[in-house]
């Protein structure tokens, strides 16, 4: 920030902090940009934003050791969101730019080997659905978490090559959710190159879409595909009175009664209601009057009248 008029020492160390694989490192160059940082009175704040980076990395290096001195395992956990697809591939697939473009992520992006050291999580937001998307390492790196793989609903192979399907595949045998192939940088190939490998991935019956993260082709089909791999429900709510529902969807996974929506708003809640209406799919006309084990649809509109 140039009101802290930081010196060029301080932008090299923090810039090596930001691309340093380890925490011994980071810790390293945290240091130097503490010892680099501005002593005036307007740098006091970023000062003490650093200090308090430094002891919160300290800790997490702690922690490790302790970890690892015990014999446990030493990986990050990844708390799982209602809808989760992990992307797989072998390294310099472009994952990682895959997962920059489609979700709020920043993940370290490089064309050096191994660039994702552990899985990085974002969220795409679509259709008015959050899906959590995860990066793991690649699939000869260390830290590849076949766990973390095997319990998603999802998993969205990246490759470049027809060939690296069948490699992948057999990382997958206890697999049994869902399937994504995405032949990535499809912007190196030629328009008949692009047909063949359609056809060969259309012929062995594959979910698939040709993307590229440099000219963004296919990103939003990715997206669709992805979205369709779930089974949710949307619905949205009316309050009495109004003309129109929320445009913010309350999210609930199928098979789901009146009764389920009621109990997510609130459990007091289905004590209290005096009428239901709806609106959409699941109604036999508009406004219609149902009750709590009514049989709800994607895109239907619910209106709680409460006593």
């Amino acid at each position: 920030m140039a009101s802290t008029n930081q010196s060029p020492f301080y932008h090299k160390a923090e810039l090596n902090f930001l691309n340093a694989k380890t925490d011994e490192d980071k810790l390293h160059w945290l240091d130097e940009m503490i010892r680099e940082c501005p002593k005036h009175k307007s740098a006091e704040k970023m000062l003490a934003n650093l200090k308090t980076r430094r002891i919160k990395l300290i800790e997490k290096i702690e922690r490790v050791r302790k970890v690892r001195s015990s014999g446990k395992s030493s990986k990050e956990t990844i708390k799982k969101h209602d809808f989760q697809g992990v992307l797989i591939g072998f390294t310099n697939s472009g994952k990682s730019s895959i997962l920059k473009e489609m979700t709020n992520a920043t993940p370290l992006i490089s064309s050096n080997s191994f660039t994702t050291q552990s899985p990085t999580q974002g969220m795409l937001n679509h259709q008015g659905v959050s899906i959590q998307i995860v990066d793991q390492p690649s699939l000869k790196n260390e830290n590849f978490d076949v766990g973390l793989v095997n319990n998603a609903e999802l998993v969205i192979i990246v490759v470049t090559k027809i060939e690296e399907i069948k490699l992948i595949e057999e990382h997958l045998d206890k697999f049994h959710g869902k399937k994504i192939i995405v032949f990535n940088k499809s912007d190196l190939l030629a328009e008949t190159e692009k047909r063949k490998i359609s056809e060969n991935l259309k012929s062995k019956k594959y979910n698939f879409v040709l993307t590229s993260t440099y000219t963004i082709d296919g990103l939003e089909e990715l997206k669709n595909k992805i979205f369709s791999s779930f089974s949710i429900l949307r619905i949205y709510l009316k309050e009495p009175g109004k003309s129109s529902a929320s445009q913010i969807p309350l999210i609930i996974k199928p098979p789901a009664k009146i009764k389920d929506v009621a109990e997510k708003i609130s459990r007091q809640m289905v004590q209290n209601i005096k009428e239901i209406h709806i609106w959409g799919p699941s109604s036999k006309f508009p406004n219609q009057k149902v009750g709590l084990n009514h049989q709800l649809k994607d895109k239907d509109i619910v209106e709680f009248k409460t006593r």
